[in-house]
């Protein structure tokens, strides 16, 4: 397996990874698919940060993306979503991109990453609830499950309410 940034080429496959990943029996087009969509195409957009696994054939199996956030004025990263094929689930691909998109955001100096996911799950990576750092949730009812990694450039001083890159507004 190799991790890389994803290449306008992969566009396509990316696309059919989030789809099955997130299938769901009543949902033509799942909600991450569109929302990966829009956020190709905001401002939030970081094209370092939208990472790809490839198998051994070169076929994406999995990708990953942090988009632009803010608490306040203050730049911070938003995580998601995160897809793997279904055939290549639960054999270390979420856990290799996890790696790779945490370890490139702190190479760029970001200072946490946030995420609405499962506590159980997200905790191997070193998420935490985020109101254990004073980040609030866009929205409030999120609770536990709105998670916030720091990295090297965290400086505690940073808190407030956490806002996503704009498409995340739309779902």
């Amino acid at each position: 397996m190799l991790i890389r940034r994803e290449l306008p080429a992969d566009v396509p496959a990316v696309r059919a990874v989030t789809a099955a990943a997130f299938a769901k029996p009543d949902t033509p087009v799942p909600v991450e698919v569109t929302l990966l969509d829009a956020l190709r195409d905001c401002d939030g957009w970081l094209p370092a940060l939208s990472l790809v696994a490839t198998d051994a054939d070169g076929e994406v199996i999995g990708h990953v993306v942090c988009t632009r956030g803010h608490v306040g004025a203050a730049p911070t990263l938003g995580l998601g979503p995160l897809s793997v094929r279904p055939d290549h689930q639960r054999r270390g691909v979420g856990l290799a991109l996890m790696h790779a998109v945490l370890g490139a955001a702190d190479a760029l100096g970001e200072p946490f990453v946030a995420l609405l996911g499962s506590p159980e799950y997200y905790s191997r990576y070193g998420f935490r609830t985020a109101t254990d750092h004073r980040i609030a949730p866009p929205d409030p009812a999120w609770g536990r499950y709105f998670q916030v990694r720091t990295l090297s450039a965290y400086d505690p001083a940073l808190h407030g309410t956490f806002e996503y890159a704009e498409p995340f507004t739309r779902l």
